[in-house]
């Protein structure tokens, strides 16, 4: 029984955490036991996924399971595409090279807004009546 050799990163986006897990194989995707199509029905979010995949040639080479949990279904995607991204730069640093310039490398920062006293969302302020 030889051990295959995991590659374990996480990536977040807004509230959503990825725990990915990379191992080579024929490029099978499971998040949270289910599979990829049945778990992200929207097809763009999906190439979204893939992208990093897609840029380092690498879409059959691996098999990868995901743990997500916390946001929705779009900062899931863009936790597991980072993640993603950071596996294989452990996988092969030089690859790096090729995922910096489309932007896959860094952690998208922008998060919801805290809700302000006298407010009703964090900016929208209550409807003004003159009398």
């Amino acid at each position: 029984m030889a051990n295959k050799v995991q590659y374990l990163a996480t990536g977040r986006r807004k509230s959503a955490v990825a725990r990915v897990v990379l191992q080579a194989g024929n490029g099978t995707i499971t998040i949270n036991g289910r599979g990829f199509e049945d778990y992200i029905p929207s097809a763009s979010v999906r190439l979204d996924v893939l992208q990093p995949l897609e840029i380092t040639e690498s879409l059959d080479k691996f098999d990868i399971s995901v743990n997500v949990c916390g946001g929705g279904i779009t900062g899931q995607a863009g936790a597991i595409r980072l993640g993603i991204t950071r596996a294989l730069m452990l996988v092969n640093p030089d690859l790096r090279a090729s995922l910096k310039p489309a932007g896959l490398c860094t952690r998208d920062p922008r998060a919801k807004e805290r809700k302000k006293y006298g407010l009703k969302k964090a900016r929208r302020a209550p409807q003004f009546s003159k009398r």
